[in-house]
């Protein structure tokens, strides 16, 4: 498979033989994390910070109970920044955004979105 830039998008090139016959299939990738990508860096800072404040919380010899809160506050939002990009790849990648809402794709891509919301919590 072969990647190709074209402006803001990225197209992929899937070369494969089908019964002796060579098939080139070009398809576009869609970038759904550019829409907010804004968001996402900033929740990443923000992650960043607190990553930064467990190391100076150790580095300054503060109470266990203090590191471990600043470690829980960073897993619980590295979690939501996990659930938030699995699920736009769910709605991007695995069901069809321009299907019915009340499509079976549709209500089974919501259901896999709620599995995951409840198993990342």
């Amino acid at each position: 498979m072969r990647k190709e830039r074209v402006g803001s998008h990225s197209w992929r090139r899937l070369t494969h033989t089908i019964g002796g016959y060579r098939c080139i299939a070009r398809f576009r990738v869609a970038m759904h994390t550019i829409r907010d990508r804004d968001k996402l860096i900033a929740r990443v800072r923000r992650i960043r910070g607190q990553v930064e404040a467990v190391e100076k919380s150790i580095a300054n010899e503060d109470e266990c109970s203090k590191v471990l809160t600043t470690v829980a506050a960073c897993r619980g939002a590295l979690t939501a920044l996990t659930a938030e990009i699995l699920e736009d790849h769910i709605r991007f990648h695995v069901m069809d955004p321009e299907a019915k809402a009340n499509s079976k794709r549709a209500l089974a891509g919501e259901e896999l979105i709620d599995v995951v919301r409840a198993f990342l919590k």
